[in-house]
């Protein structure tokens, strides 16, 4: 519609200018997250995606800022990106800012292009499980720790028992077939543009810059310079925007009855988010 009406005008007022969609996905990922600290996720994102797709342009720009998480919510969101751009025959440009590792590097695939700033970090592209273990804590404080299972695989890892072998063996061999799946994700969708370098797939992380050289990012610059070099300094940049949180839902005092509890509920698990989300952040230095 937007292009016939355009055709329609005097040549003179016809607008040459480009509108890019633009989808921030910045942030940890995992299913869920908090109404004060939402993740990404398939469900926090696929209205993003399908509204990005549904507006008439050349291409999609993605601006990818993420420490990882959540391998399935991973794949999940480059699949629905991956769907819509066939759907679609849209292009779609992937930048990254500070980070795109780990899981935010799965997501960075779903690019035909992968543009980075030279000093961002890509690549980590590995499994990790991380927990604590408190056997002798409880015995310092007098606890008896009691698990009644029905299968006796169902108290796995359990952090209040001595860790078994035969759990890390288990663990181990889960983790190996999602690196595979990863793996496979990353040579299908980078091809022969991958340096042949034996720390690829290590789990290593690098610069922007040396990513280049591995073939993990297409080119290096920021999103406005390149878009603009490539569609025209006309080009404008549309952000797509998500809905209203639940603190502009609700204001600030807590104006819907029974609100405060519900506020209180969202702060304490903001709060575990967040230290999640730091962890993740704190494996690259930020």
């Amino acid at each position: 519609m937007k292009k016939l009406f355009n055709r329609l005008l005097p040549k003179a007022w016809r607008s040459n200018a480009v509108t890019i969609p633009v989808i921030r996905l910045h942030g940890s990922i995992m299913a869920g997250g908090s109404q004060l600290r939402p993740a990404l996720s398939l469900a926090t994102t696929a209205g993003l995606i399908e509204k990005a797709f549904a507006l008439d342009a050349p291409a999609i720009a993605i601006s990818i800022n993420s420490p990882g998480g959540s391998p399935v919510q991973s794949r999940l969101i480059y699949k629905r990106i991956r769907d819509l751009a066939a759907e679609k025959n849209r292009k779609v440009m992937v930048f990254v800012e500070d980070v795109a590792a780990s899981g935010g590097y799965m997501i960075a695939l779903a690019g035909d292009e992968i543009i980075a700033d030279p000093s961002s970090i890509v690549g980590s592209i590995g499994v990790v499980s991380a927990s604590f273990g408190f056997p002798e804590l409880l015995k310092k404080i007098g606890v008896e720790r009691r698990v009644h299972t029905a299968g006796k695989n169902k108290a796995v890892l359990d952090p209040f028992r001595p860790e078994r072998k035969e759990d890390v063996e288990r663990l181990k061999s889960l983790q190996l077939e999602i690196h595979d799946t990863f793996i496979d994700l990353v040579r299908e969708r980078r091809g022969a543009r991958l340096a042949d370098d034996p720390d690829l797939f290590t789990g290593l992380f690098w610069t922007g810059k040396k990513g280049l050289e591995l073939g993990l990012v297409d080119s290096l610059g920021d999103m406005r310079s390149v878009l603009k070099q490539r569609y025209g300094a006309k080009t404008r940049l549309k952000l797509i925007s998500a809905q209203r949180g639940l603190l502009s839902r609700i204001g600030p005092f807590g104006s819907r009855g029974g609100a405060a509890p519900e506020m209180a509920a969202a702060a304490v698990e903001g709060m575990l988010d967040a230290a999640q989300e730091r962890a993740l952040w704190s494996r690259f230095g930020l």
